[in-house]
């Protein structure tokens, strides 16, 4: 058992540091400019023993008592190698995660394992060389395995004197090993980070230890409140009710932000509204918002109707961009409500509002509505109906993540067709645009390789672009407002806290007797919903902190990248990171292809701190109170 953890510890380090090498050139041009390898590697070896040493701490406390018999021998031996298959999966699945996500493996890894199917498909189609590379390592590291701890190594016979002894010692040791330090908390990623780039901290990780701290991070549902500097309750809804525009006390004691709204708009019968989340379409791709000329149609769009230049999303996830849009829900470090346990029932949503006002709500989608858990979701807050893929009508093409836009724009048609004049309120997801990237022949004049971002951006785009050239000519225009809003950016990344460029997303209200407009104000996409009811003429309540932009200038956005919370007011950006002061820069931003300009200011203004924690805690706690409903 001695010989054997011995190995076992060398092997390990051996195969880590090589990994975390090969990472780091990789990215050398990120890793250099934060500093160079010795604190990403003097880091990453702390970070090694300390999980290391968990893993020995068994069969290395008990070696001195039981080494020299055969079936302890053969338990130990089993007990690395599975081990070691373990770090070597998650090391082999680092590069490609790190390309998707910009850090190692985190939380992310297990949900999408929770989707097994989809990401399969997804793998298989997309990135079968890279799974076939991936198998060749993980035969070549099992036949490692067994070469490094067969199952017969027996230690020598210890004396009785000397066993207690060494039991001490070795004890010692492992505690100290995985404490990592003399200081009074143990070490943590926050020990190891050095630079302001996300992406270099977690290289001083290993990816097993990744995946493991951040499996402990998500018990409580990952409170705000854990992460940040504390705020008294009462003060911190003082500040979000006062930046909110609320005036006087709550509507309701119970709901700290339920306010009454009067529509700006006045109507004899309200619009209806139809939502289209765009995946993965951040500003990047956008001409007319400084981006890369791949979006004809929206810049086309975006002359006819009311076109925001400068909305933010708030994540980097699709569900943190359904519970902003659809439920007006501020960003915070846990999972998106739709997938938290105490939000799957009586949660406000833009359909529970409607509900009470005899509308009825759909959610079209042309993948399997149970990803991501938005089917339980939405219909246990407010949505009456759910057309998925198996619901769908002759899809013209079916790829990894379900039918095509078309195939999606296709149903929606066909829906707010035959709805007459009943009330409805749709929520169309699209799924083309995401890894991947297929979509059907002959739509557009694929550019190089056709399964590209780029390509299927420019397909999503021809497919809303028809979807809306139909639409003016059908009966239900002139009742209906639109929205046209992506979810989240393609990919977000980035050397700063947070990356600002990569949050900046295309909005677009048009419809009925919306007049063509150019906005160039700071919003949010929890913005979106309250200026929906306004256009729409419906006077409501709710408890949504978004401006109503038709009366109101919010001039800020929040973004939550991991574990930092960046607050835009104008050009300042706060960011709140986790066991470190607020930083506060100077933002300046530039279009595709120059720097963005991040200036830092020292001190960060007291204020400005104060206004955006309180609007970082305020998410996790409405949640945890369940306060976020209607009475």
């Amino acid at each position: 058992m001695r010989r054997l953890t011995l190995r076992f510890v060398l092997a390990i380090l051996a195969l880590l540091t090589l990994s975390r090498l090969g990472l780091a050139f990789w990215m050398w041009d990120r890793v250099e400019a934060a500093g160079g390898l010795g604190p990403l590697l003097l880091g990453g070896l702390r970070i090694d023993v300390c999980l290391l040493s968990m893993v020995i701490a068994l069969p290395a406390v008990f070696s001195p008592w039981f080494g020299h018999r055969p079936l302890a021998a053969r338990i130990t031996a089993w007990w690395f190698r599975v081990w070691w298959m373990l770090y070597v999966l998650l090391e082999v699945s680092t590069p490609q995660f790190i390309a998707e996500y910009d850090t190692r493996p985190n939380r992310l890894y297990f949900i999408y394992l929770l989707n097994p199917k989809e990401v399969g498909s997804m793998l298989w189609q997309g990135y079968k060389g890279v799974l076939l590379a991936s198998f060749v390592v993980l035969l070549a590291a099992a036949w490692l395995a067994v070469k490094l701890f067969p199952v017969r190594a027996r230690d020598p016979f210890m004396s009785w004197w000397k066993r207690p002894v060494a039991t001490f010692l070795i004890l010692a040791l492992v505690f100290m090993g995985a404490r990592g330090t003399l200081e009074h908390r143990p070490i943590n990623p926050a020990k190891v980070a050095f630079s302001s780039d996300a992406m270099v901290n977690s290289l001083a990780l290993n990816s097993l230890y990744s995946v493991f701290d951040a499996a402990y991070r998500m018990q409580d549902e990952r409170s705000s409140a854990a992460m940040y500097p504390k705020m008294p309750v009462n003060e911190m809804n003082a500040i979000v009710r006062e930046k909110a525009g609320m005036q006087g006390p709550p509507l309701d004691p119970r709901y700290p932000s339920l306010h009454e709204q009067k529509a700006t708009v006045r109507r004899d019968k309200p619009l209806n509204v139809v939502i289209i989340l765009q995946e993965s379409l951040g500003a990047q791709y956008v001409g007319s918002l400084g981006g890369r000329d791949l979006t004809p149609n929206i810049d086309r769009l975006g002359k006819e109707g009311w076109m925001f230049h400068r909305a933010y999303a708030t994540g980097t996830r699709s569900v943190r961009g359904i519970e902003a849009v659809t439920a007006g829900f501020l960003p915070s470090v846990a999972d998106a409500v739709v997938k938290l346990p105490r939000s799957q029932k009586g949660f406000f949503t833009l359909a529970q509002l409607l509900g009470k006002h005899g509308y009825h709500s759909r959610f079209v989608y042309g993948g399997e509505s149970h990803f991501d858990n938005m089917r339980a979701f939405f219909l246990g807050n407010g949505f009456d109906e759910i057309v998925d893929r198996p619901k769908f009508v002759d899809p013209v093409f079916e790829g990894s993540w379900g039918a095509s836009d078309e195939d999606m724009f296709n149903q929606v048609d066909r829906l707010l067709r035959a709805d007459g004049e009943k009330p409805v309120f749709t929520l169309a997801f699209s799924v083309t645009n995401h890894s991947p990237w297929e979509y059907p022949a002959g739509r557009i004049q694929p550019v190089g390789d056709p399964a590209t971002v780029d390509n299927t951006v420019r397909y999503a785009d021809w497919a809303l672009g028809q979807f809306f050239d139909k639409a003016r000519k059908a009966p239900y225009w002139d009742n209906t407002v639109f929205l046209v809003i992506a979810d989240h950016d393609s990919r977000v990344y980035g050397s700063i806290p947070v990356p600002v460029r990569h949050f900046q997303v295309p909005a677009l209200i048009l419809g009925a007797g919306i007049a063509p407009r150019q906005d160039h104000r700071l919003v949010s996409q929890i913005d979106m919903a309250p200026t929906l009811l306004s256009l729409m003429g419906l006077d409501n309540v709710n408890p949504m902190l978004g401006a109503d932009l038709t009366q109101r200038d919010p001039d800020r956005a929040m973004m939550q990248y991991g574990d930092n919370f960046g607050y835009l007011r104008g050009d300042e950006l706060l960011v709140l990171e986790p066991s470190k002061p607020a930083r506060q820069f100077h933002y300046q931003a530039a279009p595709v292809g120059r720097d963005e300009v991040y200036a830092p200011a020292e001190p960060a203004d007291p204020a400005l701190t104060q206004e955006a924690l309180a609007h970082a805690l305020w998410a996790s706690w409405v949640y945890r109170e369940e306060k976020y409903r209607l009475p």
